[in-house]
């Protein structure tokens, strides 16, 4: 078959040479859990291909940088495999360079100091307790 495509080791699923779609290949590659959610992020711009604010169809091949800003973490890949199918976890570790920083620590993520939505502004009580725990 010669048609651009081959298949893994496995024979599994078909993996692409050239191109992928940039929504396509995030999904593939599961960073994120649906193809709808990685075109979403897209449509919102949190996603940059090489630096630029990236659209769902834009294409990615192998070298190019991706920064996903998801699920409140940022991660920093560079293609080393454009892909179109969904592949196993193995084989999509295979398909990025991952250069992302660290995960922040629960104690790191919990003194973000995130208010629920519609909380309002800090009582002065809430206010002097949290210059309390900043050390002022």
């Amino acid at each position: 078959m010669t048609d651009g495509t081959r298949t893994t080791e496995s024979g599994a699923a078909p993996l692409e040479t050239g191109t992928a779609r940039v929504d396509a290949w995030i999904w593939s590659v599961r960073l994120t859990k649906t193809r709808s959610v990685a075109a979403t992020a897209c449509r919102a711009g949190h996603v940059k291909v090489n630096g630029e604010r990236a659209k769902p169809a834009q294409q990615v091949r192998a070298g190019d940088e991706v920064r996903l800003f998801h699920a409140g973490r940022e991660r920093i890949v560079v293609v080393r495999r454009p892909v179109t199918k969904r592949v196993g976890p193995p084989v999509a570790a295979e398909c990025y360079v991952d250069n992302s920083p660290p995960p922040p620590t629960p104690v790191e993520a919990a003194a973000t100091g995130i208010r629920d939505r519609g909380a309002g502004r800090p009582t002065k009580r809430e206010r002097r307790e949290m210059e309390h725990l900043r050390g002022r």
